[in-house]
């Protein structure tokens, strides 16, 4: 037995049919208005910033050949530095313990920064502080500190504290922390606010509601975004060499300055090789804890 279908008239398909193809049309319009004022401002922000994509391909030959006569033997012109690496990689064992120096810097600011994080995180978090100015000033703070680059806060620090570790930590430690604020803020107002309500129902003090209701929800999170922020950091506390806060960073920027290219290019395969080791790890580590909460 054949069922059939009930149909609206032609003339009601009709007038959905034109709704339906206005609705498409009017967002398509949006589209491309939204893409011809993002195209606009580029092309406005690269006059400003004095772009020039013709001197940009005159030079460009520049930019490869110094990494063409870094990658030259400079005791055996034409020869390669992986030819020789007893030559090329002399200073390793020298390099190894500045590379500790950095990894240590990126570690203990990122602990530190994340520490603080934490704490603030949750009083910045809007389900959990209802106060606006008590907020207010959480966020401003954290605000403050991501918003300074670290190389300043690294040079302030030299200033008061003189050459070595101690400034990049600090500055690695402030930037982190307010990076990792935001974040973690923006992750406690995202959980499921059944456990909170019940738990202030339940005459919990707000420690224990952060303790036992928000923080069981967000420590994946937290993990994960304190594992990406280390690898951030161990690129910035490379960076932070240049301005005198110890590890790798001095060393590359004494042989950039004195035209050391074997050391220049040496010390840039050290880091690279580095860091990518410590994204492959990271890596396992965020999707164990990502596979678990979704587990959970």
């Amino acid at each position: 037995m054949a069922l059939s279908l009930p149909s609206a008239p032609k003339h009601r398909l009709a007038a959905l049919s034109g709704h339906y193809g206005a609705a498409v049309r009017g967002r398509q319009r949006r589209a491309l208005l939204v893409a011809l004022a993002i195209l606009a401002l580029a092309i406005l922000s690269a006059r400003v910033a004095e772009v020039d994509p013709s001197r940009l391909l005159q030079h460009i030959g520049g930019f490869f050949g110094y990494f063409d006569r870094i990658t030259t033997l400079e005791n055996a012109p034409g020869q390669r530095v992986w030819t020789d690496p007893a030559e090329w990689l002399w200073g390793l064992k020298k390099w190894g313990l500045l590379l500790a120096d950095t990894l240590l810097i990126a570690y203990l600011g990122t602990v530190l920064g994340a520490v603080g994080a934490a704490l603030l995180g949750f009083a910045a978090a809007r389900n959990l502080v209802p106060d606006p100015w008590l907020r207010g000033a959480a966020r401003r703070l954290l605000e403050f500190c991501r918003t300074v680059p670290d190389i300043v806060f690294a040079l302030v620090f030299v200033i008061a504290f003189g050459l070595g570790p101690l400034p990049g930590v600090l500055a690695i430690a402030l930037h982190t922390f307010g990076a990792l604020g935001k974040l973690f803020s923006e992750a406690v107002e995202n959980v499921d606010p059944r456990p909170l309500e019940a738990a202030a129902a339940a005459g919990a003090s707000w420690l224990a509601i952060v303790r036992f209701a928000a923080l069981p929800q967000v420590l994946p999170n937290f993990c994960s975004y304190v594992l990406l922020r280390f690898e951030i950091n161990v690129r910035q506390a490379s960076v932070m060499g240049f301005v005198g806060a110890g590890g790798i960073g001095q060393d590359l920027l004494e042989a950039i300055r004195k035209f050391y290219y074997n050391d220049v290019s040496a010390l840039l395969l050290i880091i690279i090789l580095t860091v990518v080791a410590i994204d492959l790890v990271t890596e396992q580590l965020r999707h164990r804890l990502i596979g678990a909460e979704a587990g959970r």
